[in-house]
């Protein structure tokens, strides 16, 4: 992958092996361009990141955050992160594990929304 090295490489490999229970719901309904005929891509390095999904067609970048995202310093890592990427030209998603698992649906409707709009 260009602008990446074989570390990063090798950890965004080692994700997508490790995927979260919400993670993979998630794949399962963006895998194989079920969106808007978009492809999107899981545990994909972009920038010094790893993001947990992204759409390159779009820039968008999808994030699903857990427990660990509710402690004050992940927290402010998160908004860095965002940041980060919102300045290099991404568009940012994050959703809570709970959102993904237990309401799917609204999930998507909101990242067809957003995509309909970049």
């Amino acid at each position: 992958m260009r602008g990446t090295t074989p570390e990063v490489e090798d950890r965004a490999r080692a994700l997508r092996k490790e995927m979260t229970q919400a993670e993979t719901v998630l794949w399962r309904a963006l895998r194989g361009q079920r969106i808007r005929g978009l492809n999107f891509r899981r545990q994909h390095p972009v920038l010094s990141f790893i993001v947990d999904f992204y759409c390159p067609a779009r820039k968008l970048c999808i994030e699903l955050d857990g427990g660990i995202h509710d402690t004050a310093d992940q927290a402010a890592k998160d908004v860095a992160r965002t940041a980060t990427l919102e300045a290099g030209g991404y568009h940012v998603l994050r959703f809570r594990n709970e959102e993904v698992t237990s309401d799917l649906s609204t999930v998507l409707r909101r990242i067809r929304a957003s995509l309909d709009t970049l």
